[in-house]
């Protein structure tokens, strides 16, 4: 078998749902099967998703056990050659699969592969490519030298902003979003260290690989990931968990600079709460009335063989039928009209940051929007 891809899932069951069709059309003609890790969502994401797939193996855990332990169950009984851990917000093609199966094969020292990642508006995410965090790496992150100097190769590794997003290059981490891997490396390094609840096991575990003699690399292959719109990256609960995160990888990895680094991160910890908790107070007390959303003003595009019927079941009373050259648009894509690869190219080659694309889901009749639960 050529590749196993594994899905972890957590009250996501739309986006999931989309993300196993995309899957699947990117299979097509190779071997593989796909493994889904539902964390105990406690909603209706199994009712909703299984019948739909009954070619896919799912695991439904009876705890949420964590990012880690949940992959490293179906990553333990994979059977192909090569394991892709995948984020149930994201949308791969046919060249997602492809362009790294054909690069593992030529480069026998790559361990694992990550793409080019675009968001809901097709701009480019930089943790698609990052450099180990590092004592030095780590204080430009947290003390904001990296977004200070972003283009320069002292102060801004973090995200490796200097190399071109546009070509292939020997990387640090991979995103666990999109990991790629060899599955016998990944069985021999043990999978996701359990001890990484949520963030900072991809580091981890692309560190590993590493030590072992391979190398990441990162291709530039378009992929859409939403990126986890319901995390909110200034949030307490975020900061205060991807810190302990880094504790972790540090004590594991570093133990020399243990008498720095964790007190360094430590106390980039308290700032950036610090900062979190100052910003909801100064909005609280000198907030702004909040103005409409450009994509809530923004009119709208349906791109489909028939428009009229996608527009009806949408909600949706006036649209145009192409693409806009310039200003705001909702554009909605049919499924039924377009293939993944399409939409992809299609969202890569018009990104702006006014321009918003949504999916229209033509089984369950649904929009699949980034800002959706």
């Amino acid at each position: 078998m050529d590749i196993t891809i594994v899905i972890v899932s957590y009250r996501v069951k739309h986006f999931l749902e989309q993300t196993i069709r995309s899957a699947q059309e990117a299979l097509e003609g190779l071997s593989g099967e796909i493994i889904v890790v539902d964390n105990n969502s406690g909603d209706d994401t199994m009712p909703f998703v299984k019948p739909k797939f009954p070619g896919v193996t799912f695991i439904e855990n009876k705890e949420n056990v964590g990012f880690a332990r949940a992959n490293n169950q179906a990553i333990m009984q994979a059977r192909g050659t090569y394991t892709l851990i995948l984020n149930p917000d994201t949308i791969i093609t046919p060249e997602s699969l492809r362009k790294p199966l054909e690069w593992m094969q030529e480069h026998p020292k790559c361990g694992a592969i990550g793409l080019h990642m675009i968001d809901g508006n097709g701009q480019f995410l930089p943790e698609s490519k990052r450099a180990f965090p590092t004592p030095w790496v780590s204080f430009c992150k947290i003390f904001g030298l990296s977004k200070l100097f972003p283009n320069s190769r002292f102060f801004a590794k973090y995200h490796l902003r200097y190399l071109d997003e546009f070509h292939p290059h020997a990387i640090d981490i991979l995103a666990g979003a999109y990991m790629f891997c060899r599955t016998d490396l990944l069985q021999k390094v043990g999978g996701f260290d359990e001890d990484f609840f949520m963030y900072g096991e991809d580091i981890d575990l692309s560190y590993r690989m590493v030590k072992e003699g391979f190398e990441n690399w990162y291709l530039p292959v378009n992929m859409l990931h939403y990126k986890g719109e319901s995390t909110k990256k200034d949030s307490m609960r975020y900061v205060k968990v991807f810190y302990e995160a880094m504790l972790i990888f540090y004590r594991k990895h570093f133990p020399r600079f243990r008498a720095v680094g964790c007190p360094l991160i430590k106390l980039g910890g308290v700032v950036r709460q610090g900062l979190a908790v100052m910003r909801r107070v100064i909005s609280r007390i000198f907030g702004k009335k909040k103005s409409t959303p450009i994509e809530e003003r923004a009119g709208w595009v349906i791109l489909s063989e028939a428009p009229e019927a996608v527009a009806q079941v949408a909600g949706i009373k006036q649209y145009a039928n192409e693409m806009p050259k310039s200003g705001a648009a909702n554009v909605l894509f049919d499924d039924a009209s377009h293939t993944y690869q399409q939409i992809v190219d299609t969202i890569a080659a018009n990104n702006r940051k006014d321009v918003f694309f949504h999916i229209y889901a033509s089984e369950s009749k649904i929009v699949i929007t980034p800002k959706m639960n």
